[in-house]
């Protein structure tokens, strides 16, 4: 209040923050597959997501996600860095067949639709169709894998029926010219006879010369099968 002055000074210390840094190498993932994310440039760590403390974490994201890591150095400084995983979704692979049924011996087209490229089970190799004659009832997975290499699986069952059990009996089976034979056939469910016999089950012949004749028989399921006598 007299007019006389002094003076004193004050310090103020800056610390830098500290160089906070997060990866996650690769960052971009499938649907289903983990990523580890790591941090670095501090000292103690948090991470967003409820992922919690510590350096490094490992996440299965569903969808693609940012987190974010806040770094605290000793000096009690933070910073924050942030990664993101990007997530792909699979492919939608289907399998189908054509037929789906068969009767043993016969064929059925596997196809597979959905990828880029595709790769069958029991040796089939690649490519999205092939073609199959298996001996029963057999389920085939394909693995289809897209642009950005991610896979996803299929299924396909083909149905194998078996051959009706078709015979065929002549009584008698021999005969003297002019006499007659009642050919019968028995394991399936309609018949049919050559030599322009026609159908049903027993047939009366009466051959001019020995003679084979063969009966095809169809099953329920729509198999046949042959039998001569």
């Amino acid at each position: 209040g007299n007019g006389c002055t002094n003076t004193a000074t004050v310090t103020v210390t800056v610390n830098a923050l500290p160089t906070v840094s997060a990866s996650a190498v690769p960052s971009t993932i499938c649907a289903g597959e983990s990523r580890v994310l790591t941090a670095s440039g501090a000292s103690t760590y948090a991470w967003s997501h409820g992922l919690g403390a510590g350096s490094t974490k490992t996440v299965t994201p569903n969808a693609t996600t940012t987190y974010t890591v806040t770094g605290t150095a000793t000096n009690g400084c933070t910073n924050t860095a942030t990664v993101t995983v990007t997530v792909n979704a699979l492919p939608t692979v289907s399998a189908s067949a054509a037929p789906s049924t068969i009767c043993a011996g016969e064929s059925s087209v596997l196809t597979a639709s959905g990828a880029s490229t595709y790769i069958w089970s029991h040796g089939l190799g690649t490519g999205s169709s092939k073609i199959v004659t298996p001996a029963s009832t057999t389920t085939y997975t394909v693995t289809g894998t897209d642009g950005n290499g991610c896979t996803n699986t299929a299924t396909v069952t083909v149905t194998v029926n078996a051959l009706p059990p078709v015979s065929a009996s002549a009584a008698p089976s021999t005969i003297c010219a002019g006499e007659s034979s009642v050919l019968t056939a028995s394991g399936a469910s309609t018949y049919e006879w050559s030599h322009g016999l026609g159908i049903s089950s027993s047939k009366t012949v009466t051959p001019a010369s020995t003679m084979t004749y063969t009966v095809t028989g169809t099953a329920a399921n729509g198999c046949t099968n042959t039998a001569t006598v």
